[in-house]
């Protein structure tokens, strides 16, 4: 099984003065500005960056979830914020690290099992994989 799903960019102008807009298949995103200043000078607008974030948060989230599932856990919640880094390069900018931290309300769980289910959902989270960079986790079990 094959699934796609797309995102779309439109860009007009130069890096710095241009302006674009981002949309998801879904429509969840639908023409949202982003751009230079939106990126590295804090106008409000979203950036890939943050974005990235996102995915990955989610992604991760899920693959959580059904960790936790294979060993016979629910979680009540998993809140996870991932922070995407980035930095001047020789080529430019890259990606150089991204933190997930996350935390989760899971019945039952104790703190060995929800770190291993933590850590392999990391390593298989489909976005996870999809990075060169460093990908570290903080995660929290709440009671």
């Amino acid at each position: 099984m094959s699934i796609k799903k797309t995102g779309s960019a439109e860009w007009q102008g130069s890096l710095k003065e241009g302006k674009g807009k981002v949309s998801t298949q879904s429509g969840a995103l639908k023409d949202n500005p982003y751009g230079f200043k939106h990126r590295f000078e804090g106008e409000p607008g979203t950036n890939p960056e943050e974005l990235v974030g996102a995915a990955h948060a989610s992604c991760y989230s899920m693959a959580l979830s059904m960790i936790l599932g294979e060993a016979g856990l629910e979680a009540d919640s998993i809140k996870t914020e991932a922070t995407v880094t980035l930095e001047p390069d020789d080529d430019g900018f890259s990606v150089t690290h991204i933190h997930l931290d996350t935390a989760a309300r899971v019945p039952g769980a104790d703190e060995s099992a929800f770190q291993d289910a933590a850590n392999k959902a990391k390593a298989g989270c489909p976005i996870s994989k999809l990075f060169n960079a460093e990908i570290t986790l903080t995660a929290k079990l709440e009671s």
